[in-house]
């Protein structure tokens, strides 16, 4: 029998990987429900593991640590419910009067023009400028969010029975592949900890955006800054397009409340939030931004936003940085994640951390050596 030629076994293997790929998807779109509350759960869970274990290691009990952890997280998301539940029914209430506000706002710029010698409609204005796009974008997000505090209770058990299993996690998986396969584990330590680093920088850098944002708000005067910081601080975590979403609302509510001016001053300052946090601080602590090239996050956002729907597109660049890290564990799929990176040097350097990666899965391997012997 002849042999297949070694192409057309490359073309069969690639085919099968994209006919697995699809069915993955399909499987995910159709299991949504499911498979939202449980990468909630995995992303809190990873940003939870660390105080636990520390507390663990400074003479704490596991079970004790891990509830003063998880009420920790309980009452910040409480706190954070009822001060947010109360800025929504405020800014409910305000909303008419808003509107009224711009429908003058949007006279007054009719006649302007019409001065000018350019005849327009306000509704011909409305149609081709709807601040209300904006609007209903951030409150299918907050739709998407609010199904998902229905389902808090099931994510508090979710993580606590991960960060359990997480402590045993390492004995059980090397006595599961055995001793000949455990000095592929580092890659797999690898993995968790570039996950739980980027996730952890991320977590704070989005934290110090809200809060500073909120500052700024309120400095100025701005109607609900608690609310527009919360919003600042959730879609940092979406590429591109999140600031730019997060700063339309408290720019156009100064527009209604004052002027142009004062709306001019809270978008420059939510540019300065970005480029301080997003361009300088966040590149430097993780080394090169997220890692990923502009057209990936971009596609990223698109296409766990269509999977995974509003949660998907905050959780788009963590997912995607997940997959990224996991293929650079590995010699065969480190390509892949090469091409999702930012580029390459003039040199041929790789513009990631490949090298890192490389370096740190050495230094894994050899320290699971020196423990066996």
């Amino acid at each position: 029998m002849a042999e297949i030629p070694s192409r057309s076994g490359r073309a069969w293997r690639v085919l099968l990987g994209a006919a697995a790929f699809v069915i993955v998807v399909a499987g995910l779109r159709a299991a949504d429900s499911i498979v939202i509350p449980f990468l909630v759960s995995l992303f809190v869970a990873v940003l939870c593991g660390p105080p636990v274990f520390w507390l663990s290691q400074r003479g704490l009990p596991q079970w004790l640590a891990m509830v003063v952890v998880v009420a920790g997280i309980v009452s910040v998301g409480l706190g954070m419910a009822a001060v947010v539940g109360n800025s929504v029914n405020r800014f409910t209430l305000a909303l008419p009067s808003y509107q009224q506000r711009l429908q003058e706002l949007t006279a007054s710029g009719v006649a302007w023009l019409d001065l000018q010698g350019i005849h327009l409609t306000a509704q011909y204005i409305r149609d081709i400028a709807d601040p209300g796009a904006i609007m209903s974008m951030v409150g299918v997000l907050a739709s998407g969010l609010g199904a998902l505090v229905a389902n808090t209770f099931l994510i508090i058990l979710t993580v606590i029975f991960m960060i359990v299993e997480a402590s045993g996690f390492g004995a059980k998986l090397r006595s599961a592949v055995g001793e000949s396969r455990s000095v592929h584990l580092p890659d797999f330590s690898l993995f968790a900890a570039s996950l739980q680093d980027y996730l952890m920088i991320k977590t704070w850098i989005s934290l110090a955006t809200g809060v500073c944002a909120a500052l700024w708000v309120a400095l100025l005067g701005v109607d609900f800054p608690v609310l527009w910081g919360l919003l600042a601080f959730l879609l940092n975590y979406v590429p591109n397009i999140g600031s730019i979403i997060a700063a339309v609302p408290p720019v156009l509510l100064a527009t209604l409340q004052y002027d142009v001016q004062r709306a001019l001053l809270v978008a420059v300052g939510y540019v300065v939030l970005n480029v301080v946090f997003g361009s300088v601080l966040e590149p430097r602590l993780t080394g090169r931004g997220v890692g990923l090239s502009t057209l990936v996050a971009f596609l990223s956002l698109v296409f766990w936003g269509w999977i995974l729907g509003p949660v998907g597109m905050l959780l788009s660049i963590p997912l995607t940085m997940a997959v990224k890290i996991l293929l650079e564990t590995s010699d065969d799929t480190r390509w892949v994640a090469i091409l999702l990176g930012p580029g390459v040097h003039d040199d041929g350097k790789v513009d990631d951390a490949k090298v890192k990666v490389e370096e740190t899965t050495r230094q894994g391997s050899t320290d699971a050596a020196g423990s066996s012997d």
